[in-house]
């Protein structure tokens, strides 16, 4: 995980620019370094890939220039074959392959990665930004207050005291010539396979296993956040059995009422990891809750719930552990429905609600696991984002992904029938993130903004701001607008289910709230 900051003039002061570069510096706290040449380009580095100083960005050849921030899959094979191209590279970063790459294939390349990236780049003439198809690796941008040019930076925070406007980078575009043109959709799909489950199925473990075992590939110490759900819990599995050793894994909890650890611990003792339980109380969650919501920079209520406990086990492998990149359970529930989407009327609608929140992913999940990994100078990978994976899934029949079967996810959790997990964790129901750390993180969260809030107070701010509808919410508000007050925009609205749904008509995000959640968190 790195950051960066690049201005495409050079007619800001160098002191301002330094210090947006400084607010993203956890990001990549390995390293620095600014320069001003064709632009001004800084770049904080986090050293993942080829570690020595000869990684260091941005990488230049001739008068061209590449900042990245990202993980590139499959880079040596295509290395060597530029290599046989004449090409010469300088340290073992996969980043320093761009360049060539564009020179190669110009603006095409970006359809052809298979990667988690963010990056910029110089090609002598033009500035080029792009950002991957689900928008795992963060990227925003915005025009100067002083002469209204374009800049780009890893987070919004950099850009604050230098543009008026800022506005995420969308994922699966690029920009070059004032234009964002999109280069790949990973929610359209050309033809639908009608194909038989067992084929399917099949084919999803084949998938998810390519997918994580990509992400194993790693010059630095490798951990695993393993909630007891199905989705990190598999991806744990998958992992332990590929590496052949024992797997470093994290969970975390309420010290009152954790609804996961025990799930954690039943799966981490199936696979022989090495397993780290982090209890945490009342006082923990509110102390970290501003720290976590200018991380984050939302005012969504569910990413906010969710990334606490998130981020202080993050903080806690920080400060005790050398690891330097975490593979995590995220957009599984985008692919294959979640509890809200058991209300979905049709295959269309349910299709189509996945599309949508797969697009949104970098505004809600993909946010809360690269803020709360990345703000621990930590990097985030993740498998269910694979691109191929995402794109099969998509495809297969949406009739055979609702749950027609009395059990949610149930292509996946058929996919890995087997020796991979215990029965009752394959077949068990998901808690949402935030209730299984434990129901009183989010009660404990409810009950400190009524006391901080009067009726009177609640019903005056609620007018003055419009966003907020709850109290909690107006606590959440309150804490972003004193950072970020007028960058609202940043996300569209808060993550609810879909409403127009029988059944989804409710006034909290929590999966808890649905009549269906059953034994969910238990």
């Amino acid at each position: 995980m790195c950051s960066f900051l690049v201005y495409t003039k050079n007619d800001v002061s160098m002191k301002d620019f330094k210090g947006g570069l400084e607010k993203i510096k956890y990001r990549g706290p390995d390293m620095t370094r600014v320069i001003e040449d064709n632009g001004m380009w800084g770049f904080n580095r986090l050293a993942i890939m080829g570690l020595n100083d000869s990684g260091m960005q941005p990488f230049v050849r001739e008068n061209k220039k590449v900042v990245c921030n990202g993980e590139i899959y499959g880079f040596r094979k295509i290395k060597d074959n530029l290599i046989k191209k004449g090409y010469d590279f300088k340290s073992e970063s996969d980043c320093e392959i761009l360049l060539p790459l564009l020179k190669e294939k110009g603006l095409d390349m970006f359809k052809e990665l298979d990667a988690e990236f963010a990056c910029v780049m110089f090609d002598g003439k033009d500035f080029i930004a792009a950002r991957d198809p689900i928008g795992i690796r963060p990227l925003f941008y915005g025009y100067s207050k002083v002469s209204k040019n374009i800049m780009f930076a890893s987070e919004a925070k950099a850009l604050i005291k230098l543009c008026d406007e800022i506005l995420p980078f969308p994922p699966g575009h690029y920009y070059y010539k004032g234009d964002f043109i999109s280069y790949c959709d990973p929610t359209k799909v050309d033809k639908i396979n009608y194909g038989e489950i067992d084929e399917i199925t099949s084919n999803i473990k084949d998938k998810l296993e390519q997918a994580v075992i990509k992400r194993l590939d790693a010059d630095a110490p490798l951990g695993f956040l393993l909630s007891g759900g199905l989705d990190s819990s598999l991806v744990c599995s998958i992992a332990a059995k590929y590496l052949k050793k024992p797997i470093k894994t994290f969970a975390i909890g309420m010290s009152k009422d954790a609804i996961d650890l025990k799930y954690a611990k039943k799966v981490a003792n199936f696979i022989g990891s090495e397993h780290t339980e982090v209890i945490i109380t009342e006082k923990d969650v509110l102390n970290a809750l501003e720290e976590v919501i200018y991380h984050l920079e939302t005012w969504d209520i569910t990413t906010i719930r969710a990334s606490i406990g998130m981020y202080l086990l993050c903080k806690w492998i920080k400060d005790n552990t050398d690891i330097k990149v975490l593979l995590t359970g995220e957009v599984s529930d985008e692919l294959f429905g979640y509890k809200y989407t058991d209300y979905a009327p049709n295959k269309e609608e349910f299709q189509n609600e996945s599309a949508k929140r797969i697009k949104e992913l970098y505004m809600y999940d993909v946010l809360r696991a690269d803020r709360c990994i990345s703000g621990c100078s930590i990097e985030a990978r993740v498998p269910f984002a694979d691109l191929d994976f995402v794109k099969y899934v998509m495809a297969i029949d949406p009739s055979k992904k609702m749950n027609v079967y009395n059990k949610g996810k149930y292509l996946l959790r058929k996919a890995f029938v087997g020796n991979y997990l215990p029965e009752e964790i394959l077949m068990r129901e998901k808690a949402a993130f935030s209730d299984a750390v434990g129901h009183s993180m989010v009660d404990y969260l409810k009950e400190y903004a009524e006391e901080k809030y009067t009726d009177e107070e609640f019903k005056e701010k609620i007018k003055k701001y419009k966003i907020p509808f709850t109290k909690e919410s107006l606590l959440y508000f309150e804490i972003f607008i004193k950072y970020y007050k007028g960058h609202e925009n940043l996300i569209v609205d808060y993550w609810m289910p879909n409403k127009s749904w029988g059944g989804c008509n409710v006034n909290d995000p929590s999966a808890r709230y649905l009549k269906n959640y059953g034994d969910s968190g238990k």
